[in-house]
């Protein structure tokens, strides 16, 4: 496993046990995920087809979004400079895909791959550390909205995260402080 990680061929991603700085300090270092660098290497060890990516939700369906999962996560991986982790607990089970470190901050991350985007596990994460969640990132088929706290990125903007991440704190402070246009105006259709 290490010659593949070492090879640069997979990403090893470990579960934190909470969301503190610097991340890696809460890496568990028994428990980790491993996604392929890249999703057309993904594509190809499935043995689908390389139309299959236009194939839409019945193969994300097929899949349960490992593909999707892996897609954000190579976009995710270009943008910011600690390499993301994962979240879970066991009782009762709840699992945040991925936890991003941004500067400071750090923000759990909910890959949704389906029209349903109902995200428990970005909930729960929120009631457990209130103190600590300044944005909340969900990737999915939506459009790109910040609604309260919850920031909704289109998959295709996968690549933006970053960008869009600051935009949105910026918008929650302003309306924080007082100086926001409410709702917030700018993030939806």
């Amino acid at each position: 496993m290490q010659w593949l990680v070492d090879a640069r061929l997979v990403h090893k991603i470990y579960r934190s046990t909470a969301p503190g700085l610097p991340v890696a300090a809460y890496d568990d270092l028994s428990a980790f995920k491993i996604y392929m660098v890249d999703v057309g290497l993904l594509r190809r060890l499935a043995q689908l087809a390389p139309t299959a990516f236009g194939e839409g939700n019945r193969l994300f369906t097929e899949f349960k979004g490992a593909l999707t999962e892996n897609f954000v996560l190579q976009a995710l991986i270009t943008q910011f400079e600690v390499v993301p982790r994962y979240w879970s607990q066991n009782n009762p089970p709840y699992e945040v895909d991925f936890l991003i470190q941004r500067e400071n901050d750090i923000f759990p991350v909910e890959v949704k791959s389906q029209a349903n985007t109902a995200s428990k596990s970005l909930k729960k994460f929120k009631e457990l550390f209130q103190d600590r969640v300044k944005l909340r990132v969900r990737f999915s088929l939506d459009n790109l909205k910040l609604d309260d706290d919850m920031l909704n990125i289109p998959l295709f903007m996968a690549g933006q995260a970053d960008r869009l991440m600051g935009l949105a704190l910026g918008q929650r402070r302003a309306e924080e402080g007082g100086h926001g246009c409410g709702g917030g105006a700018g993030w939806h259709e």
